[in-house]
């Protein structure tokens, strides 16, 4: 792993997020957590969803106050927390490199976060994913490329999409 980079892009994302400490956050496809542990240090509360339970287990042994993990699938979390009336103030979205699934998208839009950060390593994907979720009324506001493999065709991107007032 590209240390500095991740460094990068993980304040990219903090700053992307303009955490003012009473936020609500999810952080779909979390991993283990170092995303939604390090938004933590500014949020009120942090929700990472994540469906490979040992990577949940380990972002749980941080044992961070503000933060709840659940071993989910994204789109079913966000479908019952939709459903259950729940709200998120932004929303973390770094999918594997096929992107968001359009239902993912689409429970979005009822979950109704005022801001996206959006983390690829796919930029076709993000392509793709921006423009779905344009069609539910966000807008890009910026996109960053972060270099985390050098010498190689990959990067990494971090895009803000903010919700458009009606």
């Amino acid at each position: 792993m590209n240390q500095e980079q991740a460094e990068k892009l993980y304040n990219i994302a903090l700053s992307y997020a303009d955490l003012k400490g009473n936020e609500t956050v999810i952080d779909a496809y979390c991993g283990t957590g170092t995303i939604s542990l390090y938004l933590a240090q500014k949020a009120k509360h942090v929700i990472g969803i994540e469906i490979i339970p040992a990577a949940i287990e380990n972002a749980e042994k941080n044992h961070v106050k503000n933060v709840e993990f659940h071993a989910a699938d994204a789109a079913d979390y966000l479908l019952q927390a939709a459903k259950k009336g729940k709200s998120a103030d932004i929303i973390v979205l770094d999918p594997i490199r096929a992107g968001c699934s359009e239902k993912v998208i689409d429970v979005i839009s009822e979950i109704k976060p005022k801001k996206i950060v959006y983390i690829s390593c796919n930029v076709s994907t993000l392509a793709r994913d921006i423009e779905r979720l344009t069609q539910k009324g966000y807008t890009l506001q910026k996109v960053q490329p972060v270099d985390m493999f050098p010498e190689t065709m990959h990067v990494e991107c971090v895009a803000l999409m903010s919700k458009v007032a009606p």
